[in-house]
């Protein structure tokens, strides 16, 4: 279990399995060898390993919590949330599956169950720090009324001060004042953190994307790597919480219609890979399917899910740059919304195609005919749709597709998106 907490998976294995030869049927080292089967992305040997333990020892809360976890993660919401309940029901004060409970409930829609859930928690356990953080999320993301994001204000303000060190609470905070018009509060926010910590990315970023700091032309490198490092563990959680996030799927199924045979031919790029969630859309599609990220943290979770051939982390521009004319589709869903300026990544976006190939691509959508890109407080970026198409047209590309759809949910409002496809003409010449 000490190699496991340090993350030495092959140590941890060996060992559980010799206590597994010395002692058939211990039940520790079943239920642990089985959460450490699924951060190998070996999920249905983890189900098998936990459920034989919890026939020796059917009322182990961590373990029924443990295999609610599997289930959440492979997307079997209801099998996820009758765990947590049998874990609660062995534990009634297990506060994590308490949390995890609220997180599938609201994942299934039933928010009115998922806000009883959560304000049990925070009956239960007051001192929680992350369960005023994720009530303060819930409040904002579902917000039927201001009063609903004024109650976030105070959960994310609650969570810090319980807990210094959860920085997300204060991003949670400074987003949820802008949201309520108040940008000077906001503002506030993020230069007292900045005074705090100088060299913190985040703070920085954020302030800019309030409007309190010149905005830059992308998101920096420091900024993307921390917020996925820190987000890479419960990433895939918060998008269940958000059944609304469909940019993954809705981006797929366009460029499906453009590929028609999903035949295993092509070379792909999941450019922005993330956790993979992408991986089984692409597989279908792919002779060879390479991930890449600036997160190592999202990197390490999309190895563990598998489905890549290759996986790297890299700057996505430089990283276009080294690989010239190798992929038939470049894929990137919801990882240009922290470039401002597209048109040096699509120059080298273009390059790095066959000729023919194709370019898929979510950016958030901004409102208005003109040529412009906006910053907002979310700290992503928007971009008209004439901007969208300059910049491509300038890159050389051709067969350009703009449409726009519902990509996500946001503060209890939808987040209206462009999804583009665009081709590397047949015949162009090198730049």
């Amino acid at each position: 279990m000490q190699s496991h907490q340090a993350d030495d998976l092959d140590t941890a294995e060996r060992l559980y399995r010799e206590v597994l030869d010395l002692r058939a049927a211990q039940p520790d080292a079943m239920h642990y060898l089985g959460v450490l089967c699924h951060q190998r992305g070996c999920s249905d040997e983890a189900v098998r390993l936990i459920e034989a333990a919890l026939k020796i020892t059917p009322k182990h809360p961590d373990a029924h919590n443990n295999l609610g976890n599997i289930h959440k993660e492979c997307g079997r919401l209801a099998e996820a949330e009758r765990c947590y309940k049998k874990a609660l029901a062995c534990g009634p004060k297990h506060y994590n599956a308490q949390n995890n409970l609220a997180v599938v409930l609201e994942a299934q829609e039933r928010l009115g169950e998922a806000f009883e859930a959560y304000a049990k928690l925070l009956q239960q356990a007051p001192k929680f720090a992350q369960g005023h953080y994720l009530m303060g999320t819930f409040l904002r993301n579902n917000a039927q009324s201001v009063e609903h994001v004024e109650q976030s204000v105070e959960c994310f303000r609650t969570a810090y001060a319980l807990d210094s060190r959860n920085v997300r609470a204060l991003e949670g905070l400074g987003v949820s004042l802008y949201a309520l018009h108040r940008q000077e509060e906001a503002a506030q926010v993020y230069r007292d953190w900045l005074i705090r910590e100088p060299e913190h990315p985040v703070p920085r970023h954020m302030l800019a994307a309030c409007g309190g700091a010149e905005a830059p032309s992308r998101a920096g490198d420091d900024y993307v790597r921390k917020v996925f490092d820190g987000f890479a563990d419960s990433f895939d959680e918060q998008l269940l919480k958000n059944l609304n996030y469909r940019a993954p799927q809705v981006l797929a199924e366009a460029l499906g219609k453009e590929l028609t045979l999903a035949d295993g031919t092509l070379d792909i790029l999941d450019a922005g890979c993330g956790t993979g969630l992408c991986a089984p859309l692409l597989r279908p599609y792919a002779q060879r399917l390479t991930g890449v990220d600036l997160s190592g943290g999202m990197v390490e979770k999309a190895r563990q899910r598998g489905g890549y051939d290759e996986l790297e982390v890299a700057e996505l521009t430089a990283f276009l740059q080294s690989h010239p004319q190798i992929y038939d589709v470049l894929f990137s869903a919801d990882t240009l919304v922290y470039f401002g300026e597209l048109q040096e990544v699509l120059n080298e976006a273009c390059a790095a195609l066959r000729p023919g190939g194709w370019l898929a691509f979510t950016l958030e959508a901004a409102e208005g005919g003109e040529d412009r890109v906006d910053l907002t407080p979310s700290g992503r970026y928007q971009h008209t749709r004439g901007y969208v198409e300059r910049v491509l047209a300038s890159a050389g590309f051709a067969q350009v597709r703009v449409s726009s759809d519902t990509l996500r949910k946001e503060s209890g409002q939808p987040v209206v998106g462009w999804v583009v496809l665009a081709q590397r003409p047949a015949l162009s010449t090198l730049r």
